[in-house]
């Protein structure tokens, strides 16, 4: 017993079937084809995460340049904020 009931035999006769119908060529680019598809898809996968990554993390740069403004205003006119002071 093989694969869900199917022996290695009867896969080896379907694999010569399938060859001998599409033919060496045409499994090589239906391969290739396959290949490139899964591919494509893999990376617009790792766009999409990078997106969500940077998605996540602008509102913290946005709060730290506001933080680095409110601090670099304080200095020119020469204020101390509430952490300064702990």
């Amino acid at each position: 017993m093989g694969f869900g009931g199917i022996s290695i035999w009867q896969l080896l006769i379907i694999l010569v079937i399938v060859l001998l119908l599409f033919g060496t060529k045409r499994l090589k680019g239906i391969g290739s084809d396959l290949g490139n598809a899964i591919k494509g898809f893999r990376s617009a996968m790792s766009e999409g995460e990078k997106e969500e990554m940077e998605e996540k993390e602008e509102p913290k740069r946005l709060e730290e340049t506001s933080e680095k403004r409110v601090s670099q205003s304080h200095e020119a006119t020469g204020a101390t904020t509430t952490k300064e002071k702990v």
